[in-house]
């Protein structure tokens, strides 16, 4: 098995960044979900119910900014955070950094309703739920439950050849951080620790998947699949699962190719 994407989102359900390496740290990637829209009084806008924030590409600048880019918009560059800290409705965090005042706007227009753009100074103020898996100590980012999400693309090709459509599902519309290839189909849902390269990770939980998943990376466009598919052999528990979400027990570098392990494989 081996590692065969990365994937960082510098912003919160904004397209990913496909990268041939990237540091491990104990909250997720580097430079990843660092930033988040928020509304005025401090609630997530995420993509299932906002899919033009799936239009966002960001790029983590030198020196903590960002440089925004969007159809329909100017590309804006933000500096490094440093407005006060504004409420927000993240679970386990009550407050973040606002970025400026051209951000917001930027977003604003976006979005076509009043928006913020935050920044996570120190994701070691964010705990993992214990709801999620979460263990005392360990942290996140704006990632929803965990540090990193692995999906499989082998996992997929079952699904694609169940929903039998014209054109291949992209594994974009899972929002992995990580895709192996070479396991067999959802074998992941058995493992409880692997090892990609030179990290260890936990699996703290399977991933329960939402309407994101329906949404079109590319035209925006929501409709039905894969979620009605994948609820025909893969739903318990009354939720729908696609991917394993890990926490890393070591820092490090990953890699494109770095070879799989997983601590229950035969």
């Amino acid at each position: 098995m081996r590692l065969v994407d990365i994937r960082i989102y510098p912003v919160k359900s904004g397209a990913g960044c496909p990268v041939p390496e990237a540091t491990v740290e104990p909250w997720g990637l580097a430079g990843d979900r660092r930033w988040a829209v928020v509304d005025e009084a401090g609630d997530n806008l995420w993509l299932g119910e906002h899919p033009r924030m799936a239009s966002v590409r960001a790029g983590n600048m030198d020196g903590g900014g960002l440089l925004l880019s969007a159809p329909g918009l100017p590309d804006l560059k933000v500096a490094k955070a440093a407005g006060e800290p504004v409420p927000v409705g993240f679970s386990g965090l009550d407050r973040a950094i606002a970025a400026d005042d051209d951000a917001h706007a930027w977003f604003t227009r976006l979005l076509g309703r009043p928006a913020r753009l935050v920044w996570l100074d120190d994701p070691n103020r964010r705990t993992i739920d214990p709801a999620h898996g979460g263990l005392p100590g360990e942290v996140v980012s704006f990632a929803w439950d965990a540090p990193l999400l692995l999906t499989s693309a082998a996992s997929l090709r079952v699904l694609d050849g169940q929903i039998g459509g014209d054109t291949p599902l992209d594994m974009a519309r899972f929002r992995p951080s990580v895709v192996i290839d070479g396991a067999e189909p959802y074998a992941e849902d058995s493992w409880t620790e692997v090892r990609i390269g030179e990290i260890d990770f936990r699996v703290s939980e399977l991933c329960d998947r939402c309407a994101v998943t329906t949404i079109d990376p590319v035209t925006l466009v929501k409709g039905k699949e894969p979620i009605r598919t994948l609820a025909k052999y893969r739903r318990w528990d009354g939720k729908t699962w696609f991917g394993i979400r890990l926490v890393p027990r070591n820092a490090g570098r990953l890699r494109l190719g770095d070879p799989v392990r997983p601590a229950n494989a035969s």
